[in-house]
């Protein structure tokens, strides 16, 4: 299995699925993650070709933790849109990874960058089989599997969780990979988020901050789709489940029904 992750920035595929991600890769699965954007205006005080290549050791750092590949398109941050130049970036990221899953955003999702890198997602949904668009690159016969990232936003239709995963068990390594993200985690949101004074100075107190001001967060996720996660795994085991991520199918490229679905996914 090959699975290409599609965030706008460098640290979104690792939030929204980096447990995923890792259990993928620990069952032998071939995951790379995908930063569309360097991530060049994501920061209070730092900024441009430095704070870019910041991020992009924080991004390896945090992949070597969750056992994939990862890579930059480097578009600038805060600058995506469906334009032909990023359409066929990913096109040939896709057929460049062999990709038989791919997933994203959401198209309507807070950030431009978020929407857009969903929209481009759709876009090359059907064209990475079409041999006369970017012919440098060898198309996919096969067209693959897309699908979203959960969000919680409402308009213009709620995220629906077509599969559910759970996490709990490698959850200490997506905390790990998003204690890597330092820039993020405990500079630029919390300073964002106005609560950069209760960041700890200690790495080993940093983290269980972390896991104190996400945590909530990651528990409504799997609160929030509770009936697909049992549905997956039955009620008893379900009941059992802290963390758990979900996605939602596209409806563009390969359809496989629920049970497919399922089965494409990691348990």
């Amino acid at each position: 299995m090959r699975i290409i992750m599609l965030g706008a920035h460098p640290d979104d595929c690792e939030y929204y699925a980096g447990g995923t991600a890792a259990l993928w890769a620990a069952a032998g699965a071939k995951v790379q993650l995908v930063a569309l954007t360097n991530g060049d205006a994501g920061h209070q005080s730092e900024g441009g070709g430095a704070l870019a290549r910041r991020r992009a050791a924080e991004s390896r750092r945090s992949a070597r933790i969750l056992g994939v590949s990862w890579r930059t398109l480097d578009f600038h941050d805060g600058a995506i849109v469906p334009s032909l130049e990023v359409r066929e970036a990913v096109i040939r990221a896709i057929r460049d990874w062999r990709a038989e899953v791919v997933i994203s955003h959401r198209p309507n999702d807070y950030h431009p960058d978020h929407r857009y890198a969903g929209a481009v997602m759709q876009d090359a949904a059907y064209l990475v089989t079409v041999p006369n668009i970017c012919p440098d690159t060898p198309r996919l016969k096969r067209n693959p599997v897309f699908l979203y990232f959960l969000d919680e936003f409402q308009k213009p239709a709620p995220f629906k969780a077509d599969v559910t995963v759970d996490v709990d068990k490698v959850m200490d390594r997506k905390w790990a990979a998003l204690d890597a993200m330092d820039s993020q985690v405990y500079e630029w949101i919390p300073w964002i988020e106005e609560k950069l004074d209760q960041v700890p100075a200690g790495a080993e107190e940093r983290l269980e901050w972390l896991k104190s001001d996400l945590g909530p967060v990651f528990r409504r996720w799997t609160k929030n789709h509770a009936g697909a996660l049992a549905g997956r795994y039955g009620a008893r085991h379900a009941a059992k489940v802290e963390f758990a991520e979900s996605f939602e199918l596209c409806e563009y490229g390969s359809q496989p029904d629920r049970a497919e679905v399922w089965k494409i996914f990691p348990r």
